[in-house]
């Protein structure tokens, strides 16, 4: 395998346990914009979000709400269910998260922390976690262009870190869309972890190379002897 360099980690689902928070979020979201509460609309709208999960919020609610002013709205709302979770203390590390991003660290790779997320919630939810200074990099959608399953975040990552060839770059997350991003940005190593939204046959058929329990088997991968 080449020497990994750069690690392109996922929040929610992979190194962040939210417990569901993102539906419980998005059924707020929903209801603030008239979407019934029960119904094929609203199970159609539930399952869309499930399959999209890890994508940027807003380019979901314009799928599914249609008009810019109502996906606005969503988002709005969405972002702060989501931010009065976090704030209530419903938000925890994947166990070992943390040391892992650190002995990644010490290793001599560069560890970014991405999101599909807006920047103010993915700030609130480092601050809750203590995280602010854990990675080397934090990034969201509107700090690269376009969010997953584009691979703005993962390129954006590597020309931050100076890294020379996208085959020195792992990306890793729980979903379909960190796993495409990973394999559009040429990444030779895109994990899909057992911890989120998506089974381990979605993750193997979207294209990961590699399967782990969580996020804590990743220095047996990645760190050479």
């Amino acid at each position: 395998m080449t020497v990994i360099r750069l690690a392109v980690l996922d929040m929610a689902g992979t190194t962040v346990a939210d417990g569901g928070l993102v539906l419980r979020a998005f059924d707020a979201a929903a209801t603030s914009v008239g979407l019934p509460t029960d119904g094929p609309e609203r199970d159609a709208a539930r399952r869309y979000v499930r399959d999209t999960m890890g994508r940027s919020k807003i380019v979901v609610f314009r799928s599914l709400f249609g008009s810019e002013e109502r996906a606005r709205a969503a988002n709005a709302a969405f972002e702060r269910a989501y931010d009065d979770f976090v704030d209530a203390g419903e938000v925890e590390p994947i166990p070992g998260a943390a040391d892992v991003i650190t002995r990644l660290r010490d290793a001599g790779l560069v560890v970014a922390l991405t999101t599909g997320f807006s920047r103010a919630t993915q700030d609130r939810l480092l601050s809750a976690l203590g995280w602010q200074d854990l990675a080397d990099l934090t990034l969201a959608p509107s700090d690269a262009g376009r969010g997953r399953p584009y691979p703005d975040l993962v390129l954006t990552a590597l020309l931050r870190a100076e890294i020379d060839d996208v085959r020195e770059v792992a990306v890793v997350g729980d979903t379909v869309g960190d796993i495409l991003s990973g394999r559009r940005a040429g990444a030779s190593v895109v994990v899909g972890t057992r911890t989120g939204a998506h089974d381990e046959q979605t993750l193997r058929d979207a294209g990961a190379t590699h399967i782990v329990g969580s996020v804590a088997d990743l220095p047996d991968l990645l760190l050479q002897s």
